[in-house]
């Protein structure tokens, strides 16, 4: 006897990155252009994708999550700190770069924060050139707008074989 799944109507969601693909190929355009001006600026993809993936966290994007956690593994990050990316500022696990680059993702995540906002620009400034600091903030706003597709969307992540 198999059970029947009933889906309360309210819970389906509609991909919008399907029904509205001239808005999401916008949104692709911008990531493609905001992963040039990284590169340009000098940001090692290893520093974009914990700023990604940080950013995801705070979200509490699954589909991004799964993405990004994929990606920085490929780009030579550990699962060391992957799995103290929460806690960064706990840890000596990362460098000044990247400590500033995670500050900038929760500040530009929390914007309504001003104390986080102005003490996360001041850290970037010590660090980051103008180039980079406004590469970083760039990254962070792109995905913050991927995870608001992804969410609202409940884009699945499913089990992948091997992972």
């Amino acid at each position: 006897m198999s059970a029947e799944v009933t889906v309360d109507p309210a819970e389906r969601r509609v991909f919008i990155d399907k029904q509205s693909p001239k808005a999401y190929k916008a949104l692709l355009a911008a990531a493609e252009a905001t992963k040039e001006v990284a590169a340009e600026a000098g940001l090692d993809r290893r520093l974009v994708e914990l700023v990604n993936l940080r950013v995801s966290q705070i979200n509490g994007c699954a589909y991004c999550l799964h993405v990004h956690t994929r990606a920085a593994l490929r780009e030579g990050e550990t699962t060391q700190r992957l799995g103290v990316l929460p806690a960064w500022r706990d840890t000596e696990l990362f460098t000044a770069r990247e400590r500033a680059a995670l500050a900038l993702a929760e500040a530009t995540t929390n914007p309504a924060d001003a104390a986080l906002q102005a003490a996360a620009y001041g850290l970037a400034r010590e660090v980051f050139t103008e180039e980079e600091l406004s590469a970083a903030i760039w990254v962070a706003i792109t995905i913050n707008s991927f995870n608001r597709v992804s969410i609202m969307s409940k884009h699945p992540v499913r089990p992948m074989p091997g992972l």
